[in-house]
């Protein structure tokens, strides 16, 4: 059985190449041969990749995310029938110090990330690692919803810009807030239609939870594919509102929550804020909390957790918000 690792290093502005190393694994599980070898990160470059794994057997492809230089590779080895992992650099930076690794290089980088491979091969919960397979009219979404959230920011900026601006030049930051606005509003209609049209069904779930909108929904179709898969812990992990514990011997740390996906938990921030006012169900989880004693933020954390459970179920059963269902 082979273990293929991709380890990204761009070397120049847009798609550079990148380096791999494959692990083959002889008969002892321990011992393997690493070849580490180098491809552009381009179509020709991920044709050759495959040619070269497929007389492998690879058992798991791992490769670290890179803002979206790893997505073409990665949905096209899964096309191929790999499977793929695109882990989050820091956790293999941490994998590597853990082994005294501390040098920094394309090759190091690839067989330690085979390494990391390896382990991940031994684990019983290795499909909760595994990259959901590839949806066109999810993807598209998904980019819909990083430039409306890009757009949003350059609009910030340039109203903020507009308060410590001399007048004179307000007209010219004024013009550029009409053309981003524009930009937003045909991005926004955009991605209502492409939801209309391809996840109608889903998008009227998660909009039945009031608390829910049209961005809070766009965001998890598009974010969080994972959504109605996993139990309510996993998916509370993956979203990064599970309180991690901090204990030692005797001492018994304050829980926090760390890690998950941001952008998954800023739109689902609002849509709990919404939802503490608004969503009967969430509005008494909130308020209880409170009268226990709770510190606003933590039960507002809280309510993000319950939410998000919430919805998960509701995907998973096909069932819509039912405030019978789903006491506090």
């Amino acid at each position: 059985m082979g273990v293929f690792v991709s380890g990204f290093r761009h070397t120049t502005r847009g798609c550079g190449p990148f380096c791999v190393c494959h692990a083959v694994a002889t008969r002892c599980p321990e011992v393997a041969q690493f070849d580490a070898q180098r491809f552009d990160n381009q179509a020709e470059g991920h044709s050759a990749l495959i040619a070269a794994l497929k007389p492998l057997e690879v058992a798991l492809v791992v490769m670290e995310a890179t803002g979206g230089y790893e997505t073409e590779l990665a949905c096209a080895l899964q096309a191929a029938g790999l499977p793929v992992a695109v882990v989050n650099p820091r956790q293999a930076r941490d994998f590597a110090k853990s082994m005294g690794r501390l040098a920094k290089t394309d090759a190091a980088d690839a067989r330690m990330l085979a390494e990391f491979a390896a382990v991940l091969l031994r684990r019983d919960d290795l499909a909760r690692f595994l990259c959901p397979l590839a949806d066109p009219q999810q993807q598209w979404l998904a980019a819909l919803v990083t430039r409306r959230r890009q757009l949003l920011a350059m609009l910030l900026a340039e109203r903020q810009r507009l308060q410590i601006t001399p007048k004179a030049l307000h007209p010219s930051i004024e013009a550029i807030i009409a053309a981003i606005q524009a930009q937003l509003d045909d991005i926004e209609g955009q991605m209502v239609g492409h939801v209309r049209e391809h996840f109608a069904e889903l998008d009227r779930l998660l909009q039945s939870a009031s608390g829910i909108g049209p961005v809070a929904s766009a965001t998890l179709i598009a974010e969080l594919p994972e959504l109605g898969r996993l139990n309510r812990r996993e998916i509370a992990a993956l979203v990064g509102v599970a309180p991690m514990a901090n204990d030692s011997g005797a001492s018994r740390g304050r829980r926090r929550i760390q890690g998950g996906r941001f952008d998954v938990r800023r739109v689902l921030y609002m849509a709990a804020l919404t939802a503490s006012r608004r969503n009967p169900v969430i509005k008494a989880f909130y308020e209880r909390l409170i009268a226990a004693g709770k510190c606003p933020k933590v039960a507002l954390v809280a309510c993000m957790r319950k939410l998000l459970t919430v919805l998960n179920a509701m995907v998973r059963t096909n069932k819509p918000w039912d405030n019978a269902l789903h006491d506090a």
